[in-house]
């Protein structure tokens, strides 16, 4: 059933965090404890509760549980999907005391340009912390520490659902990705986001305020504002409605916009891409590409870039060749774009997760 137009969009949770649980429960089966529900930790600090759909012992001295995920009112395709946990203790030394393998359902990742180096598993960095955590915290209340373990993360039919996905296209084969960077899926709604950027909009005009950050991502919003020191209502979360929130900006009065994105946000802002969610058009690199050489890369060079997988990868060259200039190039077409579009001034930061802000552009 569709949420009421008047009522609260609700949250769910990401493939990552139902793995964890699922991870903690299997441990804690293996250990003798069948829960028919667990608690975990959250990369904020919070605490959430999963109930388990099954857990057991399995032979050879295994065990296994799995959470049917809630995505809440987001449709998201693993919505009541299966995940689940396959642990068993290792015999031989390990230098990674708590392994992560993928199970059936889990892909592997095959290209370069991920976050996730070739030939590992499809889980992302933060699923992979969450799992970590709530395993460790399972070894301390048990107060078995010594022991490497290994985990089998594996989702229900995940590979009919990876085909409803974009995975293929970046080289994640056999199966879905464990995602999630805050364990807590944000439903995505037009209405919702629009109006919680027209909201915090108001509040900063409320506030005296007269010039605001606009970002795609808490990452990149965090970045900026470490940087700036501004008061927290100039913080307009706009996701990747970037071409409302900048419109937004302009008719609610401000007189300069902070717009903080990371790399493949970026160059869609700079190609004009109104809407930057991939279910809106995934950015082809062969677009990242054409809008490189039209900014002076040699065309020798971007005809052997044909072949890259994503624009991380595009990023991560252009790092290596050092053209830096390129990348500046790019801060500044986004900047004009950002400029027509709002008709104010557009301060440009480009933000890595691992750096912060690398670039900005007045």
């Amino acid at each position: 059933m569709a949420p009421s137009a008047n009522k609260p969009l609700r949250s769910g949770f990401t493939t990552g965090a139902c793995a964890a649980a699922a991870a903690k429960a299997a441990l804690r089966c293996l250990m003798g404890q069948v829960d028919e529900a667990v608690e975990i930790p959250f990369p904020d600090g919070s605490r959430h509760r999963f109930a388990l759909c099954r857990v057991r012992r399995l032979e050879q001295g295994k065990a296994m549980a799995t959470v049917v995920k809630d995505a809440g009112d987001d449709p998201d395709v693993t919505n009541g999907a299966e995940i689940g946990a396959e642990v068993r203790w290792l015999d031989a030394p390990s230098p990674e005391p708590i392994s992560l393998v993928n199970g059936p359902g889990v892909g592997r990742v095959t290209k370069p340009g991920l976050a996730i180096a070739v030939g590992e598993p499809a889980i992302n960095p933060v699923p992979r912390a969450m799992i970590r955590e709530a395993v460790r915290e399972a070894l301390a209340e048990s107060g078995e520490n010594a022991r490497a373990i290994e985990i089998q993360i594996f989702v229900r039919d995940g590979e009919v659902l990876a085909e409803k996905t974009l995975n293929h296209r970046l080289g994640v084969l056999g199966g879905l990705s464990i995602l999630g960077t805050t364990g807590i899926v944000r439903p995505i709604s037009a209405k919702a986001w629009t109006d919680t950027i027209e909201a915090s909009m108001q509040v900063a005009r409320a506030a005296g305020l007269d010039e605001v950050i606009l970002a795609t991502g808490r990452t990149s919003e965090a970045a900026v504002q470490k940087l700036l020191g501004l008061p927290e209502e100039a913080q307009v979360m706009m996701g990747d409605y970037l071409h409302y929130g900048l419109k937004a900006a302009g008719r609610h009065g401000f007189s300069r916009i902070h717009l903080a994105e990371m790399w493949a946000k970026l160059v869609k802002a700079a190609l004009a891409v109104p809407q930057t969610h991939v279910r809106n058009g995934a950015l082809e690199t062969h677009q990242a590409i054409d809008l490189l050489a039209n900014l002076g890369l040699e065309a020798e060079i971007a005809q052997q870039w044909r072949g890259a997988n994503t624009a991380r990868e595009i990023y991560g060259r252009l790092l290596n060749l050092h053209r830096e200039d390129l990348i500046a190039a790019v801060s500044r077409r986004a900047k004009a774009q950002a400029e027509q579009w709002s008709g104010l001034p557009v301060r440009v930061y480009l933000v890595t997760s691992e750096q912060g802000v690398v670039h900005v552009t007045d």
